[in-house]
């Protein structure tokens, strides 16, 4: 399950937001059919990517 959570610039995090933020950092990730470990050529290709997107986002 995936939950989002929007703070703001002058927000700060709940003490609740926090405490599940540290139990998903502890879990591991669970891969299966529709989200399949990378391979490291894929890995290398999906940080390229990323790099490339937050280059574009600084730049605009």
């Amino acid at each position: 399950m995936t939950r989002t959570f929007i703070i703001k610039d002058d927000q700060t995090p709940t003490q609740e937001q926090l405490e599940e933020v540290r139990a998903a950092a502890e879990r591991e990730i669970q891969f299966d059919e529709d989200s399949p470990e990378l391979s490291p050529a894929m890995y290398k290709a999906f940080r390229c990517s990323i790099v490339k997107r937050n280059s574009k986002k600084e730049n605009a």
